[in-house]
């Protein structure tokens, strides 16, 4: 059954979601198409580029991308907080980014004398633009309605051009978050398409690697230590991994992350299977989770889990919250 988006998103409970949509048309989203012999890869930046501005509007952080050939992938952080502490300035000046703006607001950008009525007007319009501004379905709207009409542009017609709404899954604790984070970004290597992380073009991961390689080769010619670099060696556009001394960080360190990615994309990767390491990331020991087990979440992530991902306690306590016998992934 279709449940209600409110009933979904609950920032109460967690911040964090992996958001994921899907095309309906023949012709892909991105790639070669069979049928036309048509390459679509360019739309990829599209989406890219599209996200990452979006980013920088709304109050939602990517934590994780990938995109595939007819469908899209991001894990992101709702910072409602961040959101609420904008002036009502900033919420006008980030809104008008995107959408056309209205006479009255723009009377109170200029200075105008207002009513009393015209205030409340304009301190209402500046409070439901600042609610949309960390509002996942307005970010996956716009996403969504900007390639769609691109597409629909370049290939000459009309029409819906994604299956229907967007899929959502509450990642409800750390485990969820980095299983998760690691399913989205080894999407490639699963599919059998790349056979390793920094050829696994337009997801995250690769994003991280080049830009860490880049960063560490800067600090080492300017004589830095690690921590002088820690600032530089991962991208502004996706949220930092950090480690406790650094706040509103992911909760786990670059190094570890990209060591257990690789280490999990040589056992899922079919022509890697001979040289596995024999060693368990330090991720797994610290967090107690045996490697089978995180394996088989990797490769069985989108049948395990539904709408909410988490451990067995997490599930059946949230679903006890909104007065739910049972979500899938209890058992």
């Amino acid at each position: 059954m279709t449940r209600a988006r409110k009933a979904l998103i609950d920032l109460s409970s967690t911040s964090y979601y992996h958001l994921i949509a899907r095309c309906v048309r023949r012709a892909f989203l991105c790639g070669d198409d069979k049928y036309t012999g048509k390459n679509f890869d360019h739309r990829r930046t599209w989406l890219v580029e599209r996200v990452k501005l979006l980013s920088s509007v709304f109050a939602i952080e990517i934590a994780a991308y990938a995109i595939m050939s007819n469908h899209y992938h991001l894990v992101v952080k709702v910072n409602k907080q961040q959101a609420l502490n904008w002036s009502d300035n900033e919420v006008i000046s980030r809104w008008y980014r995107l959408y056309k703006g209205s006479p009255i607001i723009d009377r109170y950008l200029h200075g105008d004398i207002l009513t009393e009525a015209d205030q409340l007007l304009v301190s209402e319009l500046i409070e439901k633009w600042r609610a949309r501004l960390f509002d996942i379905s307005w970010f996956m709207k716009n996403l969504n309605e900007y390639i769609a009409k691109e597409a629909n542009k370049e290939d000459g017609c009309t029409g819906k051009y994604w299956e229907g709404r967007y899929k959502s899954q509450a990642l409800l604790d750390e485990t969820a978050l980095l299983s998760c984070m690691a399913y989205v970004d080894l999407n490639p290597i699963r599919a059998n398409m790349k056979n390793n992380l920094e050829n696994s073009d337009f997801t995250s991961i690769q994003e991280r690697i080049r830009h860490f390689k880049n960063a560490k080769a800067s600090a080492h010619k300017a004589n830095q230590d690690n921590e002088a670099a820690h600032q530089i060696k991962q991208p502004k556009s996706l949220k930092s991994f950090g480690i406790s001394e650094y706040e509103n960080t992911l909760p786990f360190s670059l190094l570890d992350y990209l060591e257990l990615v690789d280490w999990t994309g040589r056992h899922v990767h079919s022509k890697k299977k001979g040289v596995i390491p024999n060693s368990v990331p330090d991720i797994l020991v610290s967090l107690k989770i045996e490697d089978a087990t995180w394996l088989d979440r990797i490769q069985n992530f989108g049948s395990h889990y539904c709408n909410f991902v988490g451990s067995k306690t997490v599930l059946r306590a949230h679903a006890a919250k909104n007065d739910v016998n049972w979500y899938k992934g209890v058992g």
